[in-house]
């Protein structure tokens, strides 16, 4: 296995703003940061989350996106391109590197002097379409697996900009945030594949659940087939 390794370009975090005329209130605009800020089990001291149901808590205190996503995205979306910039999708963490591909489930990272492992992927929500007007934007985020992935904290420190992110520990080697994907959105993936999921240390408790809710469901409905 060979250690992922990477420094964070950008750092961002802040308040809520709004997303359009309706007043929908949304933590998804941050501003940079450049000196060295605490993060503890909530996240990064000072960012804000407006729907606390849904966003923030120790299961999403750091959001990553992978930086180059953003090239992909202005692809697909050119009307949008001058705004898809690092931090425009609310990420704390932007670094190269990086990616769906290469991060999984449960990986644990060393990252300035606190310890973070990966719990989640993001689900892209409706926010992001009006962030940018784009009717289908979150809709295309969710179909090419580019939504990014959440990290709870293990061990409260600091961070900043130019920042070593070093892997520490692997806890799966067969799901990246990629193959996550590719698991949950088939539509009916096989119970193997779904235990081998819910399995992964580190994999967020309501993932858990909602994997084995679905894992129920299969299994009913196979003995009715049968």
């Amino acid at each position: 296995m060979n250690t992922l390794t990477t420094t964070i370009g950008r750092l961002f975090a802040g308040g809520t703003g709004y997303l359009d005329n309706e007043g929908h209130r949304s933590g998804i605009f941050k501003r940079e940061i450049f000196d060295r800020v605490r993060v503890d089990s909530q996240g990064i001291l000072g960012d804000e989350h407006a729907d606390k149901r849904v966003h923030g808590g120790p299961e999403k205190a750091v959001h990553q996106y992978a930086e180059q996503n953003y090239c992909k995205i202005a692809q697909a979306f050119p009307r949008s391109a001058s705004l898809l910039v690092p931090g425009s999708l609310g990420e704390n963490i932007s670094a190269p590197t990086f990616s769906e591909k290469n991060v999984h489930i449960g990986d644990i990272f060393g990252v300035g002097t606190a310890v973070f492992q990966v719990s989640q992927p993001r689900s892209p929500c409706w926010k992001i379409n009006h962030r940018f007007g784009e009717e289908r934007m979150s809709v295309y985020v969710a179909q090419e697996w580019i939504t990014g992935w959440y990290y709870r904290v293990l061990v409260p420190g600091e961070i900043r900009a130019g920042d070593t992110m070093t892997m520490l520990e692997r806890q799966t080697d067969r799901f990246s945030i990629e193959q996550f994907w590719q698991v949950q959105l088939s539509h009916r993936p096989s119970l193997d594949d779904l235990a081998a999921l819910i399995a992964v240390p580190g994999l967020a408790p309501e993932w858990k659940r909602r994997l084995e809710e679905r894992t129920k469901w299969l299994r009913a409905l196979l003995d009715k087939v049968t």
